[in-house]
Order: C-alpha cells, then structure tokens, then sequence
C-alpha cells in the first residue's frame, strides 16, 4: 500500500539487522513528531514563562496554551496579562481573556477601558465592561470620561478659543448686558455614546443666557442678582441628550454694554426724518411742477386773449362792410 514506506522499512532492517519493522517506524514518526511539537512549544513557552508565572501566582487564570495561542493570533500578551491582572487585583468581576483579546483585535485600548474598569468600581459607578469597551471603541476617552463622573469638570461660556469672550443680552429696557458663565458638568455615562458633545452644551447655554437676559424687564434686576439668569437656564434642561450632566452654572462676570434701545431710537429718529426729508422734496417738486404747469396755463390763455383781441378789427370791418356798423355824429344822427 505504501511501497516507498515498506522499501525505507527494508532499507533499515537490512542496516540495523533487521530488528525494526514498519509499524515500529510509523510509531517512531509519530513519538519524532510529537517530540519536535513539544520542542517547539517549550520554545514558545519558555518565552512567555515569566508572564505565564505572574498571571498565576495573581490568580489571572490565563493557561500556557493561551499564551501561545494569542502571540499566533498576533495578539501582545503582555497587554492581555497586565490588563487581566489588573481587573483580578482590583476585584472587577471577572472579564473573560476573550473579551480582552476581541477589544484588542478590534482595535480598541484594552488598559484604558480597564483602568476606567477599576476607577469606576471605586467610585460606585455603575459600568461594565461591554458598555466600556464601545465607548472606547466610539473613539471616546472612557477612562477621562469615568474621571469627569468622578470629578465634574468647569467648561468657560462662551469658549474663549472661538474668538468670543462675552454673551451679549438686551434687557427689555434696551441696555445690553455682556455676561461670562462657567459651567460645571459631569459625565453621563449611560448617554457618552450618542450624546452630544462639549460644544453643543456650550451652545444650549450661550442661548439660554441670552434669552435670559432678554426676557428680563429691566437691566439693573439682573445686574442686582445674575443668579436670576443661572435658575432660568438650570430649568430649561439644557443638558438632555448630551454626554454630559449640569451640576451647576455660575455667572462669572456680567457687564453693562451699549444702550442699545437709545441707539435703535435715534437710528429710528434719522430714519423718519430722512422720510419726512423726502417727503417733503417730493411735496416741493411737485409744487414747483404745478408752478410751471399753471404758467404754461397762463401763457396759453394769454394767447387766446390776443388772438381773439385780434378777431375784432375784422369784425368791425365786416360789419361796416355789410352796413351793419354805422357812425353818428354829434347831433345824433348817423353818418
């Protein structure tokens, strides 16, 4: 069945004087194949000896094979084993090494996502790892993010890297007032992926604080108390379907700008008399046209008078003509 197996087996019985048959070959193949695997896998062990050994004397729970496994799987033991580690010391419930190795192969930060792990069991957060790794995966700091729940952090309004550096509001009395708010927030880590961002809660605010301003009936009521401003917008919700929560907004400085109102006045007031101004030009030039046309006017009657002044001669000839026209003299009697 296998004549170049059986001519080796003959070779090598005729050489070793025919003490080894074919199936003792086979079997020597078989232990020469398994011989040079287990080479192989000490090899690879002996590399990975050392982490092997601190996963388990850290209770890590990571065997030898898996080690060899993940450096085959492209996967670095080492992040597996200090992130598992980790998560063991720290007392997490415990995160599967395929988890990590999937979080890994995914492209995410597999100690990031357990350092917020840890930090967030710490601080009683309620965060788990499937919610953590696709924040981390979302391309979000997960571990900042835990850290902001933690220590809520102040965000400047307006942000001053934009080119703004005030929030300008006109009171219902026509005085602006320019207004700086710091807000301090603190991640909600159930709305992070989705929720919007810093920005759009630095927005939400901005407008808050203006119509603030502008709903109030007179500048020197919100001057006189600015937290007035900071309880309006707190009702308004500003913070909803945002990454974060509001703790608190303070109204840093709040300054009086222009009268706006007195402004908008006088532009009103140069607006109606340049109006008034044309109005006026336009009553003139007609004047001055009915002037000409009731000149013209006068010229064409003028006209008339002389031409019919210039009937009478000839129709005082006619008349003599046609002796109807007769002259009398002194004593009365016709010539």
């Amino acid at each position: 069945m296998f004549p170049q197996i059986e001519a080796l087996g003959v070779v090598i019985a005729q050489g070793g004087g025919g003490d080894i048959t074919l199936p003792r070959l086979l079997v020597l193949l078989a232990i020469g194949f398994v011989v040079l695997l287990l080479l192989i896998f000490l090899f690879l062990f002996s590399k990975y000896f050392k982490l092997w050994l601190r996963a388990f004397v850290t209770r890590a729970r990571i065997s030898p094979l898996t080690l060899v496994f993940m450096s085959l799987r492209k996967v670095n033991p080492n992040v597996i084993v200090d992130a598992k580690i980790s998560a063991v010391q720290a007392a997490i419930p415990e995160i599967s090494t395929a988890a990590l190795e999937a979080h890994y192969l995914a492209g995410g930060n597999v100690q990031r996502v357990t350092r917020a792990l840890i930090a967030a069991s710490r601080a009683r957060i309620d965060l788990d790892w499937d919610t953590a790794a696709a924040i981390d995966l979302a391309g979000r700091n997960v571990l900042e993010a835990v850290q902001t729940s933690v220590d809520p952090k102040v965000i400047d309004c307006p942000d001053p890297r934009r080119g703004r550096t005030t929030l300008d509001g006109v009171a219902r009395d026509g005085i602006q007032l320019k207004a700086r708010a710091r807000v301090t927030v603190r991640t909600n880590l159930s709305q992070l992926v989705g929720g919007a961002t810093e920005d759009t809660v630095i927005a939400r605010v901005g407008e808050g604080i203006v119509s603030a301003i502008g709903s109030s009936e007179n500048h020197k009521v919100v001057l006189a108390n600015p937290a007035l401003i900071a309880q309006a917008v707190l009702r308004k919700s500003l913070d909803s379907q945002t990454a974060y929560e509001i703790v608190s907004i303070d109204i840093a400085d709040i300054d009086v700008g222009d009268n706006v109102g007195a402004r908008l006045q006088a532009d009103q007031a140069e607006a109606d008399m340049r109006v008034a101004r044309a109005l006026a030009e336009q009553r003139r030039a007609e004047a001055v046209a009915r002037e000409q046309e009731m000149r013209a006017l006068t010229q064409e009657n003028q006209a008339k008078v002389v031409l019919a002044e210039s009937e009478i001669p000839k129709a005082m000839a006619e008349a003599f003509q046609e002796g109807q026209l007769r002259v009398q003299t002194a004593n009365g009697h016709p010539g």
